[in-house]
Order: C-alpha cells, then sequence, then structure tokens
C-alpha cells in the first residue's frame, strides 16, 4: 500500500506551495507521458467539486474532463430521468470525445457509474481509479455493499423525500461527516451547491463481466477519515476485487477538496 505523501516525496518531483495552489508538481518530469482524465463526481455535488484538482492535471499538459452526471451540478435533466444507465451515458459520451484512452476516475457513488462505463468502452479506458468510491461485483446495487457499513455516519444525516424518489441532508452533514475536515470555505461551498439526488441509481444493481469490466486496469484511493464509506468499507471492497495498486489519502470524504495536490499526484502517478 502506497501513501500519497510517499508518491509526492519520491515517485514524483517536489511540489512547492500549499495543496490548493498553482504549482506545476502534477506534470511529472519533463517529456513524461500526457494524459486525458475523465473525473467522474458522487452523489450531491458536480462536476465543480473537481475544481481544485483540474488546474493541477492541466498545469502538467494533461487533458481533463470533469462531467456534471445527469441532474447534478449545472444539468438539468428531471429528478425522474436520473438513472443508472442515464449516467453511464454520459460518461461514455466524455469517454468517446477524447483522443486516446482515458484515465476514467470516480468518487464515491461515481464509481458505479465508471464501473459501467469501463465495461462498454473497456478499449477506450487506460485505467480505472476509484477516489474512495464503491467497487463492486455484478449484481450489486449500491444500496446492497452500503448496507453494512456501520463506519458510515453520513447515513444519520440522510433525509429521503415522503415518496423515496429523491435524498437530501439534515442541518450538519457537510462539516459533520461528508467533510469533516473541510475549511468552513468549502463547507460553505458544498452547502450551496447541494440539490436533491435521486434516489433511483443507489438501487440498480452494475451488471459487468470479467471479459470487458474485468480487464481494464484499476487502482484504489483510500480515504483514511473517512465518514461516509468507512475505510473498514473501503478495504472490503478493494480486497474483494483486487487492484494493482492502493494508495492512501489522510483525509475525510472529500479529498479533492482538503487534498488537491495530494490526489493530482496520485493520479499523475499511475
Amino acid at each position: 500500500m502506497i501513501s500519497a505523501a510517499a508518491l509526492m516525496s519520491s515517485a514524483l518531483p517536489a511540489c512547492g506551495g500549499g495543496d490548493g495552489d498553482g504549482a506545476t508538481g502534477a506534470g511529472g518530469p519533463e517529456g513524461s507521458e500526457k494524459n486525458t482524465y475523465v473525473l467522474v463526481h458522487g452523489a450531491f455535488v458536480g462536476g465543480w467539486a473537481w475544481d481544485k484538482v483540474v488546474p493541477l492535471l492541466e498545469a502538467g499538459g494533461h487533458e481533463v474532463i470533469a462531467l456534471d452526471l445527469p441532474a447534478h451540478g449545472e444539468d438539468r435533466t428531471p429528478l425522474a430521468n436520473a438513472s443508472l444507465q442515464a449516467y453511464t451515458d454520459a460518461v461514455v459520451e466524455a469517454i468517446d470525445s477524447a483522443s486516446r484512452p482515458v484515465i476514467l476516475v470516480g468518487h464515491s457513488m461515481g464509481g458505479i457509474v465508471v464501473t459501467q462505463a469501463a465495461e462498454q468502452r473497456p478499449d477506450k479506458v487506460k485505467t480505472l481509479v476509484y477516489l474512495t468510491a464503491f467497487l463492486m461485483k455484478d449484481g450489486q446495487s449500491l444500496n446492497q455493499e452500503w448496507a453494512d457499513d456501520a463506519g458510515a455516519e453520513i447515513k444519520a444525516y440522510a433525509a429521503p423525500s415522503s415518496d423515496g424518489t429523491s435524498l437530501s441532508f439534515k442541518e450538519g452533514w457537510a462539516e459533520n461527516a461528508f467533510c469533516q475536515d473541510c475549511s468552513p470555505e468549502d463547507i460553505e461551498a458544498l452547502e450551496s451547491h447541494l440539490r436533491e439526488e435521486p434516489a433511483k441509481p443507489f438501487d440498480e444493481p452494475i451488471h459487468v463481466t470479467e471479459e470487458r469490466w474485468g480487464r481494464v486496469p484499476r487502482v484504489y484511493i483510500e480515504a483514511l477519515q473517512d465518514l461516509a464509506i468507512s475505510p473498514a468499507e473501503q478495504r472490503q471492497q478493494y480486497t474483494a476485487l483486487p487492484c494493482e495498486k492502493v494508495i492512501s489519502i489522510d483525509a475525510g470524504h472529500a479529498p479533492f477538496l482538503t487534498k488537491p495536490r495530494e490526489v493530482a499526484d496520485a493520479l499523475t502517478s499511475l
């Protein structure tokens, strides 16, 4: 298991400044291979969640696509039309728009989406990256996998709609469970961007095969202080479905906000 700090001090050149500033450490050595990254957010956020990571990757000459899934971020798809297939279609469209095979990154709920997208486009995905994300077997739904995660403190803040079609959060969700290590500014961003989350995709099973999804190299980036997908749950998932590499970041559920430099360096180390 590799820590992000170790990657920063050895595999990659030293980076100046703090996590959020515009240094170019994520680019790697001069002349190193340039990649296309497709970044897929999780539930309750949008493509904006990657705003601190994107410039670090682009500074190294990499191409980055950080899309909004249907009914998330700035996308105006009605909640009723959101589904795992709709999410997958959006990611596949992004993959198809790239000029080369992509490094496909999913955070949290985005894990099930990148899994399905890789099943559809295995030849166009260079590496699959699960950033404290759901890594599941064929036939499982997110809610089934998450049901036994006793360390997921964020569940106490979930607020389903009266008709069961959407989810929101009770007060205190961001600073107490989603991103307990976030700055006040990041908490404000999370709360100001909060939209109702479609419930249907949480119950939809994934469908993958070893011949397609199973042949795409995969990497897991675990968050050691996560209160949404507990570290124990993350370990259970990447143990059941082994990855080529596991990288550890000492952060809560939103390392793209709190440790963007470490996230970018982890991605460019692949």
